[in-house]
């Protein structure tokens, strides 16, 4: 909840700050591994003085994987990847959005195709001729991780559940991959809150925008979060808590829709002031003395990655810290800055190789750990390290579930 967003003219002005002390070229996992993108300083500030009234012939700016390393790393505070973002948006204005964009960016249409057929289109998603048909039609790559649909919606068992009651009262933005392809996620987490004493409400909600912005399509994002915003904002929500168990849609939230986006809703401004990631929102309970500590051993070895975007919050790793104090449970700290994928980028036919060469040294330290899981607080991510290592990937507060006495 810290993460402080600025307004969009700051934002491109920022670059003014820009002294070229290459700290963010040095940090860029994309510049490292491809001629493609030739650093975030150069597409970044230096290019953007170019924009000004006018267009950059620059493509490469499509190769950022919008990570927001260098933002986090820059000592003058210049918005390199927002800058970046903005850039590509224009870009894509100018020249289209390809139809595969399109699709990527709406993961809620998938799941709620996938979800009547959910055998099917499951077994589409693993057969490799459809894959390769998919490769070269649509441009999605055919070993790129994709999501499983699932059979019922998390929605449809929030609806069915059995109410509990408690002065102290929580929002729960679970996101789209809860919402169509990972439920059990949101079954633990509302079991996790419900324990330590809270009532979860979860209003109907749809998707945050992010990959509709990460793809550039900036206007039918601020469309979907504006309308995100009002959802959250239902009669009895006021002033509450809102807890985001996707690190990457709670940083929507907190800050890139106001940031990057530019929107000015009144609640989703309001509303970013009091969102959560869901183990910030823990470990703060944790400090108050507050969390429930009644854990029981889990003898497991757990790698934990703590993916860009939770860390571009700028709040520690407070699934790191919560998770050491489970008995027996050997944790590995993966001190890696990206696995890759960066949401949907990883998943283009014509990014899927750099992304795999980004994410290649966690997926070495992950196989030389050999945990029996991989802990990580961002659903692609998750996907990506589970299909690169052939390792269970699961969200951290699954582990917490297991020291409650879930199974």
């Amino acid at each position: 909840m810290s993460t402080e967003a600025l307004a969009p003219f700051e934002v491109r002005s920022s670059l003014d700050h820009c002294i070229k002390c290459t700290v963010c070229e040095s940090s860029c996992p994309v510049a490292a591994v491809t001629p493609l993108f030739p650093g975030p300083k150069t597409v970044g500030p230096q290019a953007e003085r170019f924009r000004a009234g006018d267009h950059s012939p620059d493509l490469s700016v499509d190769y950022c994987s919008g990570c927001g390393i260098c933002t986090r790393v820059c000592p003058q505070g210049v918005r390199i990847a927002e800058i970046n973002s903005r850039a590509r948006a224009e870009m894509k204005v100018e020249r289209g959005i390809p139809m595969r964009d399109q699709i990527l960016a709406r993961p809620g249409y998938m799941g709620k195709a996938g979800r009547p057929v959910a055998p099917l289109f499951n077994w589409a998603l693993a057969n490799p001729v459809v894959r390769l048909l998919g490769e070269r039609i649509v441009g999605v790559h055919r070993k790129a991780p994709v999501p499983l649909a699932a059979s019922r919606s998390f929605s449809y068992w929030a609806g069915r559940r059995r109410r509990f009651l408690a002065p102290r009262r929580v929002v729960y933005f679970h996101g789209c991959s809860t919402q169509h392809f990972e439920p059990e996620v949101g079954k633990k987490v509302v079991a996790v809150l419900e324990h330590n004493g809270f009532q979860v409400l979860i209003p109907k909600q749809d998707c945050c925008g992010l990959p509709l912005q990460s793809n550039g399509i900036f206007g039918a994002a601020r469309r979907y979060v504006e309308r995100l915003a009002t959802q959250l904002s239902v009669p009895g929500t006021e002033g509450l808590p809102v807890i985001a168990s996707s690190t990457s849609c709670g940083l929507m939230l907190k800050k890139e829709a106001l940031e990057i986006l530019g929107v000015e809703d009144g609640h989703l401004a309001e509303i970013s002031k009091r969102t959560y990631d869901l183990f910030e929102f823990l470990l703060e309970l944790h400090e108050r003395g507050e969390l429930r500590t009644d854990f029981q051993p889990v003898p497991l070895t757990v790698a934990y990655h703590a993916p860009c975007q939770q860390q571009n919050q700028l709040i520690g790793k407070p699934a790191l810290d919560l998770l050491r104090l489970v008995p027996a449970l050997r944790l590995v700290e993966m001190d890696r800055l990206c696995c890759g994928i960066a949401g949907t980028y990883g998943t283009k036919r014509e990014k899927y190789d750099i992304a795999m060469r980004v994410g290649e040294p966690l997926f070495a330290d992950i196989k030389t750990a050999s945990p029996d899981l991989v802990a990580c607080d961002s659903e692609t991510c998750r996907w990506q390290i589970a299909k690169a290592t052939g390792v269970t990937a699961v969200h951290p507060l699954e582990v917490l579930y297991r020291a409650y006495g879930g199974s």
